[in-house]
Formats: structure tokens, sequence, C-alpha cells
């Protein structure tokens, strides 16, 4: 065999491994991680645990051997001016491999505080680059860990660079011709995951429109929590939730917000649930911006 084929066969063969532990989406038993998995698993080499939230409450206390990651590095403002969108994967590579990343990596992502929705995102984001199905949010956030008496720090751990090679996911981010051709498809559910009195037209943000897609049910990122644990709610309260905003078994969910920050935590929720899901990164941010696009300001009605 020449050399030309020989290194061909090699190139052939390492895209094969990465392609092996690259794609696909997590499941109910690994997107969600409890404390003791995490307190059984901490020592595994191919680890990474990222801290999410404000780095002075990270340099203060953080769980012994997490790593900060800053979260403005996993986004960007769009060039047609949306608030929020994923930058390009190059880019995310070079940023989680700098956090030790590689493609065999054991990810756990979670909470300083109360930061769900960035946290989530963190995960939607590795999901989008073809890392979902190592990757996980922990059930709980820091003052879990600590409530539990699970040893923390403030040094920041030293990590070698990490091999990481995205395969970017078409099946995570929706963009407007998705949304707008699934609008009123039926198997298709449109969540918006904002405040209930913002998805009725009650109030809104700052600087947009009054309303939602039309059509769209409403579960609030909010309230996908217990109130006095922190941790996510029942699986059965989940599915409730989900079937009272008109989710029937089967369905694609497409999931949105203001700018797809909030509605990474339904995105999440979603697949921990078994549904094909979708997030519209652009959401109610782009879609206002286009009047000839229907929206509303009333409830819903159940599909």
């Amino acid at each position: 065999m020449n050399i030309r084929r020989v290194g061909a066969l090699a190139l052939f063969l390492a895209g094969a491994a990465v392609a092996a532990i690259c794609g696909d989406h997590g499941t109910r038993e690994s997107l969600i991680v409890s404390t003791p998995w995490l307190a059984d698993h901490i020592k595994d080499a191919n680890l990474v645990m990222l801290a999410v939230g404000e780095k002075a409450d990270y340099d203060a206390e953080h769980i012994a051997g997490s790593q900060f990651i800053e979260y403005g590095s996993v986004g960007v403002k769009g060039e047609t001016g949306l608030a929020l969108e994923l930058p390009p994967m190059d880019k995310l590579a070079e940023v989680f491999s700098k956090l030790g990343v590689s493609n065999d990596s054991r990810l756990v992502v979670y909470r300083l505080k109360d930061s769900l929705t960035p946290a989530a995102r963190i995960v939607m984001t590795l999901d989008a680059m073809g890392l979902g199905k190592n990757a996980a949010l922990l059930d709980g956030s820091l003052a879990t860990w600590k409530e539990e008496g699970r040893a923390t720090s403030k040094d920041a751990p030293v990590v070698q660079p990490g091999k990481l090679t995205p395969c970017p996911q078409s099946d995570v981010i929706a963009d407007l011709n998705f949304v707008k051709a699934n609008l009123h498809q039926a198997g298709v559910r449109i969540l918006d995951a904002r405040d209930p009195k913002v998805y009725s037209g009650e109030t809104t943000r700052a600087g947009m429109p009054r309303g939602h897609i039309q059509g769209a049910g409403n579960v609030h990122y909010d309230s996908l929590l217990d109130e006095k644990t922190g941790k996510l709610k029942a699986v059965a309260e989940l599915q409730a939730k989900f079937r009272d905003a008109g989710v029937k078994p089967g369905d694609r969910v497409v999931t949105y917000c203001f700018i797809g920050q909030q509605a990474s935590a339904l995105y999440l929720v979603s697949r921990y649930l078994g549904y094909d899901t979708r997030l519209y990164d652009a959401s109610w941010d782009e879609w206002s911006k286009h009047p000839e696009l229907p929206t509303e300001t009333t409830a819903s009605e159940k599909k």
C-alpha cells in the first residue's frame, strides 16, 4: 500500500472515530444528573464540570475541580442586529477545547446560583455541536451540593486543552423559515417560554411589541423547577405542563422566547421528556420585526 493510500486510510479512520462519539442527543437518563451521581463520577478522567453564573461567585466557592465558563463566549450578536445567536462552530470548538473538552468528554453544567436559562443554553450549545449525548445539567445548583456537605474549592483547576471536532447538528436550531412553514402544521407545537403575562400581551420587554407567535402555547421556563429544592420538577408534572400547552404525544416541539435564552431551558426539558425539539434561536426578537407575520395578544386555543 503506498504512502498516499495509508494517509487517506488514517484520515478516514480518524474521522470515523470522531463520528462514533459525536452526534445524537441526550436522553432522560443522561440529560439531567443528580448530585450523588456527580459525586460518584467526580474523579472520572473524562469528566469536565462547567460552572455558570457570575465570576465573583465562582471565585468565592465552586464545586472542586470545576471550571468557570464565560457565558458571553458562547453567544454573539447577530449580523442582522439580533441580540443573541450561536457563534460559528470553529469559535465554539476553540472556547470549549480551552476548557479541556474533547469529543469523548462527559460534560456536566451546573448553576452557581439562580441561572437556569444560561446553564441550559450551554447544554443546548453542546447539543448543537454534536456533544449532546455526553452533556448534562446538574439537578440543583451549587447550593444543593453544599447542603449535602460535598467538597467545594476556591481554586481554579489547571487543565490541558482538549481535542475537539464538532459535528454540527441540523435538528437543534430552527430558523424563521422553519417556524413559518410549521406555524399551523399538524404534529408541530410551538411553545413560548416567557412569563404568562408577557405571553398574553399584558406586559413586554422594553423595545419589543406585546404578544406572541400566533397559535403558540405557553410553558413558562420559571415553572420547570421546584421552588423549594431548585431541582427539576417530577416528570409527570412536566409532562402535564406540556400537555396543558397543547403538546400531543409524538409532536415535534419548537421553543422560543425573547432572544433564545429562556427558550433554552424549555428546549432542554423538552428533550428530557423525549420530544423531538428545535430552538427558534432568533425568537420574538426576529419574529416581531416582520409585521407581515401573524401574532396575537390573547392566550391561544389549545390544540
